[in-house]
């Protein structure tokens, strides 16, 4: 199966239109504030999408489906606890960060961590967040590659995630954060048409509507309830703590204009997580499942019964139904998404190697520091390709990232909301002890009580030692 003429010439023309954004804010990009945190003006509109779409990318768009597909509408509550996340963050974090954050210049999370402990802390959590947000780039890219290994199925996934990786990193290299933040609110208006008009609507007709999807897959898939307690704790352990740790959204922070924008922005990023993408990932996610039920996918060898990578199915689904011209469209809206996460993602990672780990070590001024962080997200976007190209599940991926960071940095960030004078070594032996914690738990692949996430031992062991360690300083 190939895609038509017309579908590659929408896609291609998508691909050019988002580059030449790039270039043209390439162009006015004259130094590192202007590069990272876009001067510090941009509006509660513009920073409100571009955190729903940098949060719910492609790889949340890929893997919602997945949900859709494996659990049915249950899989919905995964984007609930960014609501929770997005709204917590607006009335507790915004207004402690924006104000020290303006007055002091800050370009990265890490540098809130220095003023309150010091800058071993602040280098440390900068390796921390680093290590995380090149993972989380690499789901991005997995995220298309699946897309595109589906739609064109001579491409194997592997040569699949170096295209999308190669675009999307070029991309991302030759822009800053005002051109990440402008792309980001097209690429979700683009999403989100595609799936209001296009996607569902069709997916519904093609599959028989209401009495075909209830006829074809088993009744608790279209009930909320199905899932476990420890399944949405996981989520919720997992999704909340993000949004006082991610590096894009302290930088968005930094970039809005005051505090109230901040807020603004971030509930409207909260509503727009659930219930709105939530429902539309994971209705598309079990409309896929209906059609593989009903052989929709037998050509492609994908007969009911046999085995289906989850993820696999939307993409699938998609590229069975869509008429000509409408595919390239549906192209179009679900790489959006990936790229305007994958572009954050690059440029969080490199802002924190820039500004809090080689500046840690480095004497003197960078010469040419618009540059050099140039060059430093495109080895950052190599090393991420790579990772791409041997791992199997978005999700998962997604999710290892996101709890490396969280199980390292979420207790010393809480320690610096409740504490009046919060030990640096504290906060050291909490990010080392927690983030290592959750990886050796991960890697080793042993089965954890109460099947709880590796996250919550790595978040709890962090926690411990802060108190400690804390008190024992005090003392």
């Amino acid at each position: 199966m190939g895609i038509h003429i017309i579908d590659l010439s929408i896609f291609v023309l998508y691909l050019l239109f988002m580059l030449g954004i790039g270039f043209y804010f390439l162009r006015r990009n004259k130094s590192n504030e202007d590069y990272f945190v876009g001067g510090r003006s941009m509006s509660a509109g513009h920073i409100g999408l571009s955190v729903v779409a940098t949060d719910v990318g492609g790889g949340f768009s890929i893997g919602l489906g997945g949900l859709g597909f494996a659990m049915g509408l249950s899989g919905s509550w995964m984007l609930f606890t960014g609501l929770i996340g997005a709204w917590l963050s607006a009335v507790i974090l915004i207004p402690k960060v924006y104000p020290i954050a303006k007055k002091h210049r800050f370009l990265t999370f890490p540098e809130t961590l220095s003023f309150h402990y010091n800058t071993k802390v602040a280098m440390v959590a900068g390796v921390i967040s680093l290590i995380g947000y090149i993972g989380f780039t690499s789901s991005q890219i997995l995220a298309g590659a699946k897309l595109a290994s589906a739609t064109f199925p001579t491409i194997s996934i592997q040569n699949a995630a170096l295209i999308m990786g190669v675009i999307a990193v070029v991309y991302t290299v030759i822009g800053g954060i005002k051109a990440v933040i402008y792309t980001d609110t097209i690429q979700w208006i683009i999403l989100m048409v595609g799936l209001i008009f296009i996607g569902i609507p069709i997916s519904y007709v093609k599959i028989g509507g209401w009495e075909s999807i209830q006829s074809s897959i088993p009744s608790e898939m279209l009930s909320l309830t199905n899932i476990t307690f420890t399944q949405f704790f996981n989520w919720l352990i997992t999704i909340v703590p993000i949004w006082f740790v991610g590096m894009t959204l302290y930088q968005r922070i930094y970039a809005c204009k005051d505090a109230d924008t901040a807020k603004k922005a971030w509930r409207v990023a909260g509503l727009f997580e659930w219930p709105v993408m939530a429902f539309m990932g994971v209705a598309l996610g079990l409309f896929a499942r209906v059609a593989f039920e009903q052989g929709m996918f037998a050509e492609l060898g994908f007969t009911p019964g046999v085995k289906l990578d989850a993820e696999l199915g939307l993409p699938l689904l998609l590229s069975n139904i869509l008429p000509i011209g409408l595919m390239g469209l549906m192209m179009s809206a679900y790489f959006s998404a990936i790229m305007s996460t994958a572009d954050s993602c690059l440029m969080a990672a490199s802002g924190n190697l820039i500004t809090d780990v080689l500046n840690f070590f480095r004497k003197g001024e960078r010469k040419n520091p618009i540059r050099q962080s140039q060059l430093i997200t495109l080895a950052i976007g190599v090393v991420a390709i790579g990772l791409a190209t041997v791992m199997q599940s978005v999700l998962d991926l997604m999710l290892y990232s996101y709890a490396f960071m969280v199980s390292g940095l979420l207790v010393p960030v809480i320690g610096t909301l409740v504490c009046k004078k919060p030990s640096p070594t504290a906060a050291l032996a909490a990010m080392i002890l927690g983030g290592s914690t959750t990886l050796a738990l991960i890697l080793s692949g042993v089965n954890l009580p109460f099947k709880l996430d590796a996250n919550f031992y790595g978040i709890t062991v962090s926690a411990v030692t802060f108190i400690l360690v804390q008190n024992i300083k005090r003392t």
